[in-house]
């Protein structure tokens, strides 16, 4: 597919997503260094705001780097189910715009307007509306870049962050392009960079100016895909959101855990919220996935698929549960370090019989969730679990 100057690419991302959020919730954050993520001796940050970028902290450090590095943040452990629920909110504005949308996550997405111009304005018009929306709704900010493709749009989003607005029209690829460093071409990491560092190429200009046959030895079939992309081009479309093909939920624990029934506690507490998300997305599950990882760091698997697709949180927990006990049968005294559920083989729940789930759920037990679900939605974490979570939460 050709590109063409008519394209126009939005990728919106919102800025420090969940400590962005906690502030929403707790005015008492403003102006302070936040931190999410992971709270014991074995957490990792999910985000960090501005505050705290400010003394070095990024996502995916260890915690308690970050608490080294900034010990008057405020630190505070994840709510996902808050964050899917303000994410639900962006993606409903975005969706007011363009039905041509590509969600990345719960907090970024690429859209095609091309076809919204008319409606809505040019793109920078739109970008501006949509900043605009988002935080009249949520009250968040979000960072917008305008381009005529997925590469470049990505690019301009981080270029002014936060609360930024770029738009790089086609004249302007190369002067927006060719200072940035290498390593911000997709694919270009800690093991290629150092090799075109070594030949001298520091900058996305120099990429694209090099000899084709001088850059094989550090790059080898894939010269001529950087350098298309160092010239800005990139033909992908803006692809609408797909069903996800798995859903799962896993935790590192603290402390490696033996007692059997915390570990089922959050065995449990994993499943809700996997058949939280199932119901929520319209699909139901033909296979069911426990991940374990003992203090040894050996991982384990263990899978098994159900007679017939389904949501339901006690029939799904059932099966958990059975693959979780019958590994454990020989390993009753080893400390686990990683406990994880998952599900595959995702349908729509109205195909056809499946949409009945599992013989053995009963019309009362999709009622309980339907209820349930219900209740979590007004209130989120202040809403209703399985007496058995209880266990793990109070630890």
């Amino acid at each position: 597919m050709a590109e063409s100057a008519e394209r126009a690419i939005l990728h919106v991302d919102m800025d420090a997503f969940y400590a962005s959020v906690e502030r929403l919730d707790d005015p008492s954050l403003e102006g302070q260094p936040v931190v999410v993520g992971g709270l014991g001796p074995r957490g990792v940050v999910a985000t960090a705001n501005y505050s705290a970028r400010k003394f070095g902290v990024h996502s995916a450090m260890p915690m308690a780097r970050a608490r080294r590095l900034c010990p008057q943040a405020r630190f505070i452990r994840p709510r996902m189910s808050r964050y899917r629920q303000m994410s639900a909110a962006v993606f409903g504005v975005l969706g007011g715009f363009t039905p041509l949308l590509e969600g990345l996550s719960l907090d970024e997405a690429f859209l095609d307007v091309s076809g919204s111009l008319r409606l809505f304005g040019g793109p920078l018009e739109i970008a501006r509306r949509i900043k605009q929306e988002i935080h009249r709704q949520t009250g968040l900010a979000a960072s917008v870049g305008v381009a005529h493709n997925k590469f470049l749009a990505k690019l301009a989003s981080d270029a002014q962050k936060p609360d930024g607005l770029v738009w790089v029209r086609p004249d302007e690829v190369r002067a927006f392009l060719d200072p940035m460093p290498i390593a911000r071409l997709w694919g270009i990491g800690k093991q290629t960079a150092p090799r075109l560092r070594a030949l001298g190429i520091l900058t996305i200009g120099q990429l694209r100016r090099a000899d084709e046959t001088a850059l094989q030895s550090a790059l080898g079939n894939r010269v001529r895909h950087f350098q298309r992309l160092a010239r800005g081009e990139d033909e992908r479309p803006v692809e609408t959101r797909r069903p996800d093909k798995s859903i799962s939920h896993e935790v590192t624990f603290d402390t490696d855990i033996v007692e059997a029934g915390e570990l089922l506690a959050e065995l449990q507490r994993q499943t809700e919220s996997v058949a939280r998300r199932l119901r929520a997305q319209e699909l139901m599950a033909r296979t069911v996935v426990v991940k374990i990882r003992d203090g040894s760091f050996r991982t384990v698997t263990r899978s098994r698929s159900l007679r017939a697709c389904t949501n339901n949180t006690r029939t799904l927990y059932r099966m958990a549960r059975a693959l979780f006990e019958n590994w454990r049968a020989g390993h009753r005294a080893t400390p686990i370090r990683l406990l994880g559920m998952g599900v595959s083989g995702l349908e729509p729940a109205n195909a056809g019989e499946q949409s009945q789930g599992d013989q053995s759920d009963s019309r009362a037990e999709r009622d309980i969730d339907r209820v349930f679900d219900e209740i979590n939605r007004r209130y989120g974490d202040a809403g209703v679990v399985h007496g058995q979570v209880l266990r793990r939460k109070r630890r």
